[in-house]
């Protein structure tokens, strides 16, 4: 089971460690030590140009009494959560500050007149810092980009980025550099490779889609034996160790995807051109090719570099078709492709997989980026053929490395993408919850554990209970991570894995690319700083899904905006001591109902093993999963918050509270609330109508229908932008 770690204590003489600035609102700073219960206090004259996320060094200068916390000093700061920020420029005569919005807790900066470019007093604006200055002094930047205050939506999707440290656009050296990569297919190239430009190839993409890094090939062979091959973008080819391409793609570690646009690890012109799988063009790839009959038995496989040339690019939807209708372009290959397909995943949840269902949704957008739908996104036979596919190809790489051995039988410093077990005391909890319900969990053997999860899954099939359970079922689960020490994946049942199929879009690929081709070439050069680069990719990724998160919470809250004063069904996705979340059952737009919002004299308190809310004076129960009714109250979309208030049936308010009315407070009207503890700006669960755990979005209700209101209506069906899932 999972353990706990040890605070990162540096020095045995004096107290050091090193740890994540965490400034509040009110602009207290604490530096949040993993492993240590209590944080680090550190007062603003102590932060030596610190902010807030910024990864530092602190030393302890006071002890604190009673076991209460320690005060320090910041004495080195690692690295920076980011290095872009956006304000209001107040233009001086040869100078000029850039004001950063308030409640950030960050000193003005300083922008000397040639660092300018054109921008006006009052503009909105995009600056990079250059040098943060010392003490009293103000950090320096310079203007990377004016933005357009009247383009609300552009302007707050930027402003998700730069909070989450994705910097809006490249440095001149990686352009420099751009600009000089040879784009056409050198002849000797080819023929260091293996040729698959005479077999039929093809890309499965969303609509939408304009990288795509993989494509699917298959060839009929004697007997009942195919070749199915995975070829992938190669993008180490263009993009080689230690050049500013590289440095900045390692900086970034990932794409980010907002419901309008994609910022890109790598310039377009690698990610949409060079290096995009497009049809009827030669491309370089690196493949896993296997060998393999109609049921997935795979008798040998073969991974090198090569050369394709796809022959069709199908979207999911024309690949349904064809599975549902048995009819379309090359429709053998496709059927054939996708019964391969359901063997690897029947034999794959048999070995351990733990099959987690989800939904999520996608924004329809009009031409001014405002949402005028909601697609709940499904996962299809379409999706399952690539997903499959990708996931043996990306467990046959990891093994194979895994089986390689350096020096005196040392292993290859590698990215490994791992899932630990479940942690024991959330495992010890989920499990009593689950057993009110008739499910028992094998929770002493992590093999059994999983073979009890799906049979509770299954069992929880179109009941009651299935939102609840596949709900805290997933938040019951490790988080999977990019480290060298291979733990194997637990979700997925395997005992080595890796992501090999997503180059264009995450740094890992193209580290395990890398070190793919030295172990083919038996020329290794092991990377003494693989683990600090995994840590680093795993960290970017939780950022992008935090911007992810923020940019579809501000798409929500303007979709809602409409809807002040309706009534819809939903379903309790989230509990806290001071209320509780509701998501919607059409649209899952999810918002805080406060406790204080409802008419009640009962007082409520926080039950962890129950995740519930419970009533003192009534034993009422308040808990994930339950189904509600409520009203959308309020929509801020500075604040990214939805507010809702509890529509209780006609009568049951008076037998539930004694004393209260049924009766709501006028629609618009903010719900206000007070949260214990620390609170941090954006910080989820104290932020109201934001939860910053992730959590699945799944169907956890039906809709009334009668009431005569204008209602959102959720379109099933639509796809991702991206392909596979982060496994």
């Amino acid at each position: 089971m999972t353990k706990k770690k040890k605070p990162q204590k540096l020095s045995s003489q004096k107290k050091s460690f090193r740890g994540t600035v965490e400034i509040t609102r009110s602009g207290m700073s604490f530096v949040v030590v993993e492993g240590q219960e209590k944080d680090v206090m550190v007062r603003q004259k102590n932060l030596n140009t610190a902010l807030d996320g910024d990864d530092v060094l602190v030393d302890v200068i006071k002890q604190g009494r009673n076991e209460g916390r320690m005060e320090g000093v910041i004495t080195e700061i690692i690295k920076r959560k980011k290095v872009e920020f956006t304000g209001t420029l107040q233009v001086n005569k040869g100078f000029a500050f850039l004001l950063p919005e308030k409640g950030l807790f960050m000193p003005d900066i300083y922008i000397p007149a040639n660092s300018l470019k054109d921008a006006k007093d009052g503009d909105k604006a995009v600056v990079r810092v250059v040098a943060w200055g010392e003490k009293t002094r103000k950090p320096v930047g310079e203007v990377i980009e004016v933005m357009d205050a009247s383009n609300t939506n552009d302007l707050a999707m930027k402003e998700i980025l730069i909070e989450s440290g994705f910097p809006l656009s490249f440095p001149d050296e990686v352009l420099k550099e751009l600009s000089e990569i040879q784009e056409n297919i050198d002849a000797a190239e080819i023929k260091k490779r293996k040729d698959f430009r005479k077999t039929l190839t093809f890309t499965i993409d969303p609509v939408d889609a304009k990288d795509f890094d993989d494509a699917i090939s298959i060839r009929k062979l004697r007997g009942n034996w195919y070749e199915v091959g995975v070829h992938i973008a190669d993008v180490s080819h263009y993009v080689l160790p230690e050049t500013a391409l590289d440095k900045e793609a390692d900086k970034r570690a990932t794409s980010v995807y907002l419901p309008d646009r994609v910022l890109p690890m790598l310039p377009e012109k690698i990610s949409n051109e060079l290096c995009s799988l497009r049809p009827h063009e030669d491309k370089l790839t690196f493949s896993a090719v296997f060998k393999m009959n109609d049921k997935g038995e795979i008798k040998e496989h073969w991974l090198g570099r090569t050369v394709i040339h796809s022959n069709h690019r199908f979207t999911y939807e024309e690949v349904q078709e064809i599975i549902e209708k048995g009819e379309g372009p090359y429709q053998e290959e496709v059927l054939l492709l996708n019964q391969i397909a359901r063997s690897l995943r029947k034999e794959r949840f048999e070995n351990g997989a733990i099959n987690f269902s989800s939904q999520e949704v996608r924004f329809q957008l009009d031409e001014n980026a405002k949402p005028v739908g909601i697609v709940v996104k499904e996962s299809k036979e379409a999706h399952q053929l690539i997903e499959e596919l990708m996931l043996l190809a990306n467990r046959t790489v990891a093994e194979y490395v895994f089986n390689i051995r350096i020096g005196t039988n040392q292993q290859v410093p590698f990215p490994y993408r791992v899932h630990d077990t479940p942690d024991e005391e959330k495992l010890k909890v989920f499990s009593g919850f689950a057993r009110k319900f008739g499910h028992r969990l094998e929770i002493d053997n992590p093999d059994k554990l999983a073979r009890s999860f799906n049979e509770m899954l299954a069992l929880a099939q179109g009941k009651p209970e299935q939102h609840v359970l596949e709900t805290l079922g997933i938040r019951t689960m490790a988080k999977a991570a990019y480290t060298v020490d291979d733990i194997g994946h637990y979700g997925l049942g395997f005992d080595h894995y890796c992501h090999f199929t997503s180059p264009i879009r995450r740094y890992p690929d193209v580290l395990v690319h890398r070190v793919l081709q030295q172990c083919l070439t038996h020329d290794i050069h092991p990377d003494k700083q693989m683990e600090k680069k995994c840590k680093h990719s795993s960290e970017m990724e939780r950022k992008a899904m935090e911007a992810e998160r923020a940019a579809n919470k501000y798409k929500q809250v303007e979709y809602m905006q409409q809807f002040i004063g309706e009534e819809f069904d939903g379903v309790v996705s989230g509990v806290a001591h001071f209320g509780f979340w509701v998501e919607t059952v059409d649209t899952k737009c999810e918002g805080l109902v406060s406790l204080q919002s409802m008419n009640t004299k009962d007082e409520f308190k926080y039950d962890e093993q129950e995740y519930a809310l419970i009533g003192l004076f009534t034993n009422r129960k308040i808990r994930i999963g339950d189904k509600v009714r409520i009203q959308v109250v309020a929509a801020n979309l500075t604040k990214r918050q939805l507010d809702y208030d509890l529509v209780e049936p006609e009568g049951s308010a008076p037998a539930a509270f004694p004393g209260a009315r049924s009766a709501r407070k006028p629609a618009g009207e903010r719900t206000e609330y007070k949260a214990k503890g620390r609170k941090k700006e954006g910080s989820g669960r104290q932020e109201g109508g934001s939860r910053k755990e992730g959590s699945s979005r799944k169907d956890g209700g039906t809709r009334k229908e009668g009431s005569g209101k204008k209602k959102p209506a959720a379109k099933k069906g639509g796809t991702s932008s991206r392909k596979s899932s982060r496994n």
